[in-house]
């Protein structure tokens, strides 16, 4: 290892980036009222409002042990030797660069599972469980392990071998291709995913017959729009949240409403959740969002193809700059990973821009919702339900909306349908 400029910026972006979460989510704690706001008051029984903030409390302290223990183990992987250990493991092999980047990525993923599985574990059966959230027996938190890992194997294996194939063989051209194959890939996976992937871990049942399929129906026929499928979905199968969601284009568009939303909310409701979901499609929300992700993987494909020769990189994390038997000089599956690190402060401001520009979708679906069905209260009502149920914090700090909220909080939602 090498202590060079790519390993000391490396170390300071992920203490930086753990100091900042960790400021933000102490200046949160501190912004929660035991004062319910007034919006609230009937909706939100006293117990049930200081219920939500111990929940938040325990999440927040969690999850802040989370990323202590996973810094700790990051930084002292990466002084230990850790990614030069596992690439020597993968050169062992005699392999050629696709199998030996396989193996090398295999053998991080695993780990990166087997030190995440406690703290899954722990919030699924301990805190989720204290809240009365959790639904999710053992063998179901197993199979949906083992599934994702397959689907990881299945998919993502090919995935890597040809970005791999890529960049060992095209040289300077080979981030055009691999961008190319991968917007490719993003457009068939999400026409595959609601018909063939999302059924693996939720059932999809067509929606019944009834007041609600009726409502729905004759919403669509005002609004010109198709309902090419809609349908229930087990979600009390692991949990007692609520929510909905749109997926897919084309024919294969899917709106799923989870079984407890149904359970929970009156048909009025529902048919302004269903508009909100509707909004996203008509007001273009789920193209442009691919458009961006189109650009910024393409960006970052430019970039990554830069430093994928920088020797001094491979230095800094202890891996030796070695021909690869079939391949190149570098070993480039390790490369990648290394520029992920590099990319993360970038990653993060990203996220901060993603963030308030999905914020700004959700309010432009909410008018969409209150426009279409002139029912404004009843999505009103919804929000206030949803935010009960699944024990949202009303008062989060600004901070925290600004770097980690995708949805504005529903106070500002609701100030929003009321033009206030």
């Amino acid at each position: 290892m090498s202590v060079n400029g790519y390993l000391i910026f490396v170390v300071a972006v992920l203490i930086a980036e753990y100091l900042i979460e960790l400021l933000v989510d102490r200046l949160n704690l501190g912004h929660l009222s035991e004062m319910l706001p007034d919006e609230f008051a009937g909706v939100y029984e006293p117990e049930k409002y200081a219920q939500s903030q111990r929940y938040l409390k325990t999440n927040t302290r969690f999850e802040l042990l989370r990323s202590s223990v996973m810094l700790a183990l990051t930084l002292g992987f990466i002084f230990a030797g850790g990614f030069g250990w596992l690439n020597r493991v993968a050169l062992a092999t005699g392999w050629s660069m696709i199998p030996a980047g396989l193996l090398f990525t295999g053998m991080l993923v695993l780990l990166a599972q087997a030190v995440s599985l406690p703290f899954e574990c722990w919030s699924t059966f301990v805190i989720e469980e204290r809240f009365g959230f959790n639904k999710t027996t053992a063998k179901t938190f197993i199979l949906d392990r083992i599934k994702g890992l397959a689907l990881g194997v299945a998919i993502g294996g090919p995935i890597l071998a040809l970005v791999l194939w890529f960049f060992s063989r095209l040289g300077v051209v080979a981030w055009l291709y691999c961008w190319g194959a991968l917007t490719l890939i993003q457009l068939v996976l999400m026409i595959v995913a609601p018909v063939f992937l999302l059924p693996l871990f939720n059932k999809f049942t067509p929606l019944e017959d009834g007041e609600l399929k009726e409502s729905i129906e004759a919403y669509a026929r005002e609004n010109r729009f198709t309902v090419r499928g809609l349908f229930k979905m087990d979600g009390s199968r692991r949990s007692t949240k609520s929510n909905a969601y749109f997926t897919g284009i084309g024919r294969w568009r899917r709106i799923a409403l989870y079984d407890t939303l149904i359970e929970r909310h009156t048909v009025k409701e529902l048919v302004c959740v269903l508009a909100h979901e509707v909004g996203h499609y008509k007001l273009g929300h789920i193209w442009k969002q691919f458009a961006v992700g189109v650009l910024t993987s393409g960006a970052m494909l430019c970039i990554l193809s830069l430093f994928l020769t920088q020797s001094s990189l491979y230095e800094a994390f202890g891996v030796a700059y070695v021909p690869v038997h079939g391949g190149t000089a570098y070993p480039i599956y390790a490369g990648m990973v290394f520029f992920s690190f590099l990319f993360s402060p970038i990653n993060f401001f990203l996220s901060i821009l993603g963030n308030y520009w999905s914020r700004r979708h959700e309010y432009q679906a909410d008018d969409f919702s209150r426009r279409t069905t002139q029912q404004p209260e009843a999505m009103i009502s919804a929000l206030k339900k949803l935010s009960v149920e699944n024990l949202s914090n009303l008062t989060p700090h600004p901070l925290k909306v600004f770097f980690s909220y995708s949805h504005p909080p529903v106070l500002a939602r609701i100030r929003a349908l009321r033009f206030e």
